[in-house]
């Protein structure tokens, strides 16, 4: 199984992957890397643990919207207050959209 060292927050992680797959892991890190970084500059130096949950929240949120979208999309209809995605411009438009509920989502956390 290859292993991918992988920098978050100024720490080391060795991670493992399926053979293959070590191009698209580091992908997944570094996005989860900038998640993290984000968080930082809002929140400040609150730990690994708090830090890696909130980014784990975060694309979490992210993933439930593109799910919701995708099974519009498949019945052919719009979710309430969402629609289907279908050419690149409402596909970056969309992802404006996570990136502020994100962000929304960070101000909360932070607030707390």
């Amino acid at each position: 199984m290859p292993e991918l060292s992988v920098t978050i927050n100024g720490r080391n992680y060795t991670i493992g992957c399926e053979a293959g797959q070590e191009e698209h892991t580091s992908r997944l890190a570094e996005y989860i890397k900038v998640r993290v970084e984000e968080l930082v500059e809002s929140n400040g130096q609150i730990g690994d643990a708090r830090l890696l949950l909130m980014a784990s929240l975060l694309v979490s949120d992210e993933l439930s919207d593109a799910y919701a979208e995708l099974a519009a999309a498949q019945a052919g209809e719009g979710a309430p207050g969402k629609a289907a995605v279908t050419d690149t411009e409402q596909l970056a438009d969309r992802m404006e959209q996570i990136a502020a509920r994100a962000e929304a989502i960070a101000d909360r956390l932070e607030a707390s």
